[in-house]
């Protein structure tokens, strides 16, 4: 007797093999594109995900990691071409021009549909009402003072003024040894160095570069933030290159001794101490203007999360987030990333741990958190048409009034 077997049936079959035969099939595989990674101690961002698989069977998670500017070139490529990964790394800085080409899912109906406790995230950043983005992680930028050339320049008083600080960076440079008391990053390919190297200043001293929602760059406080970089940069007190150098070379020179004070994020200590374990470092505030004394602006970055609008795999991708922004596993990441938490119920443990960071939350108590660029349309085209002009400045061609000025005209374009 002959049987024939259904064709159907024969699918279902080998189907059913193939699921057998590689349970990877079965899974969702999630695709996490951030620069945290290259930050944290080695391994400890995958053994998070690990977790993460181990709590989410079904779910693997693929970390495409790199520094953050390229990581910020492969987010505006995924975006504008469709191909961003299902979870993405987020700067507050993106978010609008992200959102503006539609490249940012709404967060909001996944927490109403799972029931997220949104008391527990410090923060929600919201464009046109959708939710595109938690801060995971917040990294405030104090001065990185490298304590032996201070001593060896005679500098016997961390700068807590303006005035202070041109002095002890006036001491701590040699030009003939390539040593200057200051960097200033501002290659037009990273524009942040506006943000985190300029405006700080500005809101260091409790001042702000708007007013009434629209940009005020002609009013005292940026035009005298930019007199005082234009006289550290006349001093020669500023290390050369201002106009290419980037943060990463920024914080290179640190590490090599080849200058005495940067103003720089919390993230980069582990990466400090990695490459120059023998480097003598401390913290301070960013200096204020003279007679100031009430609470200092602490300007800040954030390791910001949110999930691509075209991700086949939201759901799983929510998951994801969900985990990174619960209690414990929060707790655990700022930890390692020596950073504020995005849980505000999460307690980082190097507070007490290590010295550094100890001194960080004490700056971070006494002071308050300023950025003025997170949430703005278009922030880093914002940055770019102020560095433009701050580069101009400096190299003699226009008055710190001028540039302010020119400033302000292409910023109210984009208002």
């Amino acid at each position: 007797m002959t049987f024939r077997i259904r064709p159907a049936v024969l699918k279902m079959a080998a189907a059913a093999w193939l699921l057998g035969a590689t349970g990877a099939m079965a899974d969702t595989t999630l695709e996490f594109t951030q620069w945290w990674e290259p930050e944290l101690p080695a391994g400890s961002l995958r053994k998070i995900m690990d977790e993460f698989e181990a709590a989410n069977p079904g779910i693997k998670v693929t970390l495409v990691s790199g520094p953050y500017a390229t990581t910020r070139d492969q987010i505006s490529v995924g975006a504008a071409t469709g191909t961003l990964s299902d979870v993405v790394g987020l700067d507050g800085a993106w978010v609008n021009n992200l959102n503006a080409q539609n490249a940012l899912a709404d967060m909001n109906p996944m927490m109403d549909a799972s029931g997220f406790d949104k008391a527990q995230v410090a923060d929600i950043i919201k464009v046109d009402g959708k939710a595109v983005m938690f801060p995971v992680a917040s990294f405030v930028y104090p001065v990185f003072v490298n304590l032996d050339l201070a001593a060896k320049a005679g500098v016997s008083k961390l700068p807590s003024t303006r005035a202070e600080f041109l002095e002890a960076a006036k001491k701590m440079t040699q030009a003939d040894k390539n040593q200057y008391g200051w960097v200033l990053p501002l290659s037009l390919q990273t524009p942040s160095g506006v943000q985190n190297d300029m405006m700080s200043w500005v809101w260091a001293s409790g001042q702000s570069m708007m007013a009434d929602g629209k940009p005020a760059l002609e009013a005292k406080p940026v035009v005298d933030m930019l007199t005082f970089v234009k006289s550290l940069n006349d001093a020669g007190t500023i290390s050369p290159g201002i106009a290419t150098k980037t943060e990463q070379e920024k914080v290179e020179e640190f590490v090599n001794d080849r200058v005495g004070m940067m103003i720089d994020s919390l993230a980069h200590v582990n990466l400090i101490r990695k490459r120059n374990p023998n480097l003598n470092f401390d913290l301070i505030p960013v200096p204020v203007v003279e007679n100031y004394d009430g609470k200092r602006g602490l300007p800040y970055a954030s390791w910001g999360i949110g999930i691509s609008a075209g991700s086949k795999h939201q759901e799983e991708a929510w998951k994801l987030v969900q985990y990174l922004m619960s209690e414990k596993v929060n707790a655990k990441l700022v930890s390692l990333a020596n950073a504020f938490p995005g849980n505000v119920n999460a307690k980082p443990d190097f507070v007490t741990s290590d010295k550094a960071f100890g001194k960080a939350f004490e700056i971070f108590k006494t002071g308050y958190l300023a950025n003025e660029f997170t949430g703005l349309p278009v922030a880093e085209d914002l940055m770019t048409q102020f560095d433009v002009q701050a580069q101009k400045m400096l190299a003699g061609e226009q008055s710190p009034e001028e540039a302010a000025a020119n400033a302000q005209k292409g910023w109210m374009a984009k208002f």
